[in-house]
């Protein structure tokens, strides 16, 4: 499956792999949460549903998404599900759109509504991804038993009940909006983008069936 993951998606989680011993103890303390929801539902025979929060369902939930199902690919990790949403729903930023697609992803956007859907492709023979901003309880997403994955300590704090779900990660990380419009635009959202998919990626290259 490996060889079809798109070839920069791959050339990058290839290079991640590399830094795995430069995450913080205390995040690999939290991602390896998230490894153990995925083999427990393996364990049980269940599809392990995914569902990454931030307030605004716009950057860091979606870029936390995307990466989960690429690196689920990835390394093999069946039955994974992997979804995005907010405490309130807005759109997924076309900042946001670009730094995934200077990384690898094919993304396509469906329409010129203000709230557009994009299928996001990572690999050959797999079905895009489809990306939207959505409350984190929409009908597009499961209802109960998924691991709600807080991106973003706004959310986490301000959203202290998330319905429906079996467990909780909080898995924050800063902003890219607070660059927009500056000269470090370009390059923060970049960082962010690998900071996460490093992360997400790390988390999954624990499971094991």
């Amino acid at each position: 499956m490996k060889s079809e993951i798109l070839k920069p998606i791959r050339e990058n989680i290839e290079d991640f792999e590399k830094d795995y011993v430069l995450i913080p103890e205390r995040r690999k303390q939290i991602l390896k949460q998230l490894a153990a929801f995925v083999m427990k539902k393996q364990k049980t025979g269940q599809s392990a549903e995914l569902n990454f929060i931030c307030t605004h369902n716009s950057r860091r939930s979606h870029l936390s998404q995307i990466w989960a199902k690429a690196a689920a690919a990835y390394y093999h990790v069946e039955s994974v599900q992997c979804y995005s949403g907010g405490t309130e729903a807005t759109a997924f930023n076309p900042r946001a759109v670009r730094a995934m697609s200077e990384v690898g992803f094919r993304i396509i956007k469906k329409d010129e509504t203000e709230n557009p859907r994009y299928a996001v492709h990572f690999a050959e023979s797999q079905e895009p991804l489809i990306a939207f901003s959505k409350v984190y309880s929409d009908a597009f997403n499961p209802s109960t038993g998924y691991a709600a994955i807080m991106t973003c300590s706004h959310a986490d704090e301000n959203c202290p009940l998330v319905i429906g779900a079996e467990t909780r990660i909080s898995l924050p990380f800063n902003d890219p909006k607070d660059f927009d419009g500056t000269p470090q635009e370009a390059e923060k959202y970049h960082e962010r983008v690998l900071e996460i998919g490093r992360e997400i990626c790390y988390a999954f290259s624990l499971v094991k069936s």
